[in-house]
């Protein structure tokens, strides 16, 4: 199993880190919701937590519970920018839809 992230999405997250001043890395967590079914969940980890796998990329952690593991196996975690819009983007290989705001993911 492996989630990785791009050289975009690793500067974005180790600005964000420096600037917060504390962090281990980003945690990523799929949770029951929106119009699809699934949903990205991200939010900085000021540590692990014992359930979590860790995945080293582009020289940060990111941590995932072995519960979402399942859903995000393969993942690639980019940020982009679009227009006025900036964010990270999911390169997901499990999602077989996706909603039309692009808020919701099915596998």
């Amino acid at each position: 199993m492996t989630i990785t992230m791009t050289e975009a999405a690793a500067r974005h997250l180790q600005k964000s880190l420096l600037k917060r001043g504390k962090g281990v890395g980003l945690r990523l967590a799929v949770k029951t919701s929106g119009c699809s079914g699934l949903s990205y969940a991200l939010e900085f980890a000021d540590e692990a937590a014992p359930e979590d796998v860790t995945f080293e990329t582009q020289g940060l952690k990111l941590l995932v519970d072995a519960k979402s593991l399942p859903f995000l196996d393969g993942t690639q975690l980019d940020f982009v920018k679009e227009g006025l819009n900036e964010g990270f983007k999911f390169n997901n290989p499990n999602s077989k839809a996706e909603c039309g705001c692009g808020e919701s993911f099915a596998v």
